[in-house]
């Protein structure tokens, strides 16, 4: 008797159906059929209210996990960094797909540079880390922020609610649209979200033979330096929260593993960038290093600082 084709939840976003439709796609090769189902989720909702008002991160998976629970879908399907840092127990991210381009998306309508525009020129951007950074290289803007999924934030820029805006390269590429990106900032310049451009399968952790039968799908470099990345946060416990303004980018190579680090008070003023690099399988003790050396720097503090900074 052949086994039933597995129930993949997923938001309803153009950009979040695409990445059920790859995973569906992974699977399919892998010898194993799905279904996907939509459920509408809390930052769904409320595309129009701040995160951090709303539940921060983990608006976007809620309902997925409660439908997890209630036993209507076998997995869940999400971008890695909706995923608060911090999980429960009961669930297990159990397949990791090939990651995209990591980078940030600078677009500005006329083609133009950070450095180019005028003094107070209005940029749209909801992540604090993302704000931080700009601050910290470009003092003369003015960050603002801005919620929806990729169509709406592009069409409040074209409608000039801002000058320009900042979107993860993933998400941009994935529908797309590259065609609208003025510059892609490196690595280096802009540190990426822990897990951006990685999507993931996740499913209860009891479900032994589910988290057996995706994990075929995984790709070992996008595991690899997902657990860093998100590793280097868990060092922290409880003290992150989603008004941080912390990035982590682990980067995998031949025989080399580079973890870059940046953590800030929410103005950019005081930033601290760590970027230190080993061979793959230490990449315990680098994890481990980096958070030392954010600590050590007076990352703690800075966090202490909260939505007053």
């Amino acid at each position: 008797m052949p086994l039933e084709p597995l129930r993949i939840g997923t938001r309803g976003s153009a950009l979040a159906l695409w990445q059920a439709r790859e995973a569906a796609r992974l699977l399919e090769a892998a010898g194993i059929a799905s279904t996907i189902h939509v459920i509408r989720t809390t930052g769904d909702r409320r595309a129009d209210v701040p995160l951090a008002l709303i539940g921060g991160k983990g608006v976007f998976i809620k309902e997925l996990e409660e439908s997890l629970m209630k036993g209507e879908i076998d997995v869940a399907v999400h971008s890695l960094k909706d995923i608060p840092t911090l999980t429960s127990p009961e669930f297990t991210l159990a397949a990791f797909l090939t990651r995209a381009d990591p980078r940030d998306a600078w677009i500005q309508p006329d083609g133009l540079l950070p450095g180019d525009l005028k003094h107070g020129s209005k940029v749209g951007t909801s992540a604090p880390r993302r704000r931080a950074q700009l601050i910290n290289l470009y003092s003369h803007l003015d960050l603002e922020e801005i919620r929806g999924n990729v169509d709406s934030r592009l069409a409040k820029l074209q409608e000039g609610h801002y000058d320009a805006i900042v979107l993860a390269a993933a998400g941009v590429n994935r529908l797309g649209r590259a065609d609208v990106v003025t510059h892609l900032f490196s690595v280096d310049e802009m540190i990426p979200a822990a897990g951006q451009g990685t999507v993931v399968l996740e499913t209860l952790t009891e479900r032994i033979d589910l988290r057996e039968q995706v994990a075929a799908i995984t790709d070992h470099r996008a595991e690899v330096e997902s657990q860093c990345e998100r590793g280097v946060l868990e060092q922290f416990g409880t003290s992150l929260d989603c008004y941080s303004a912390v990035a982590v980018h682990a980067t995998l190579t031949e025989g080399e593993l580079v973890i870059r680090a940046f953590l800030s008070d929410l103005k950019g003023n005081d930033a601290i960038r760590v970027v230190r690099n080993t061979e793959p399988e230490f990449a315990t003790t680098l994890v481990v290093t980096v958070a030392g050396e954010l600590i050590a720097e007076g990352a703690l503090e800075l966090l202490a600082r909260g939505t007053t900074a």
